[in-house]
């Protein structure tokens, strides 16, 4: 049975192949502990989606990885880190962070809006998603907020529930820092996470103070 929020998701702009892709393959087999499908067979999942169709609307791995990114973009799915939808995803396991039933987040799958100007990420819910989907650095600041209000102000048509607006709102913070070019002090794993300002001492620094540390000073 699906969650209410999955309910949700499933009813926004996602194409049908993406919801058979999800409703018939991922979820039936998904392990509701540890929120993974069982691992991606291509040649399957190109038959439940193509159907009785006599003509193969999906022919190529790739097609698939397509669907997945629609899911992921309705927050269907998550992608491990490990994982790149530009390559082949045959054998490898998904995340659905909407199978679990929490009814702490119950009121907020229960009303969509707009993008308001006031609008906060709810904290307990940004924590969360957060740590599912492996964001390491979870500090945001009010231009953050400001500049994902700013762009879904322009896009009245998206309606959305509290818990799916700091979705995206999680998401948009690590796409950009896995961004090519985004600018930080310090890289960890594939991310970029910004630390707090002070000194850090390179290793050539290191280097140079125990070589000269205990070099007799000339009379």
């Amino acid at each position: 049975m699906f969650t209410q929020a999955e309910l949700n998701a499933l009813t926004t702009a996602v194409s049908n192949a993406a919801r058979v892709l999800y409703c018939l393959a991922f979820r039936p087999k998904a392990n509701t502990d540890t929120l993974l499908t069982p691992p991606l067979q291509y040649k399957e999942l190109l038959l439940l989606v193509n159907g009785d169709h006599s003509q193969q609307l999906f022919t190529r791995g790739r097609q698939i990885n397509s669907l997945i990114e629609e899911l992921a973009l309705a927050g269907l799915v998550t992608i491990p880190e490990t994982l790149n939808l530009d390559a082949s995803l045959n054998g490898e396991q998904l995340l659905l962070p909407l199978i679990k039933k929490d009814q702490q987040y119950m009121p907020l799958h229960q009303q969509h809006h707009a993008m308001h100007r006031d609008w906060q990420p709810d904290k307990a819910v940004f924590e969360d998603i957060a740590t599912l989907i492996g964001l390491i650095d979870k500090s945001y600041d009010e231009q953050n907020v400001g500049e994902f209000v700013a762009y879904w102000l322009g896009r009245p048509e998206s309606v959305l529930s509290p818990y799916q607006w700091t979705q995206k709102f999680t998401y948009s913070l690590k796409n950009r820092r896995t961004a090519t070019g985004y600018q930080a002090v310090k890289k960890v794993g594939s991310q970029n996470v910004v630390i707090e300002p002070g000194i850090e001492a390179d290793d050539n620094a290191r280097q140079l103070v125990a070589k000269y540390a205990h070099k007799p000073q000339s009379k």
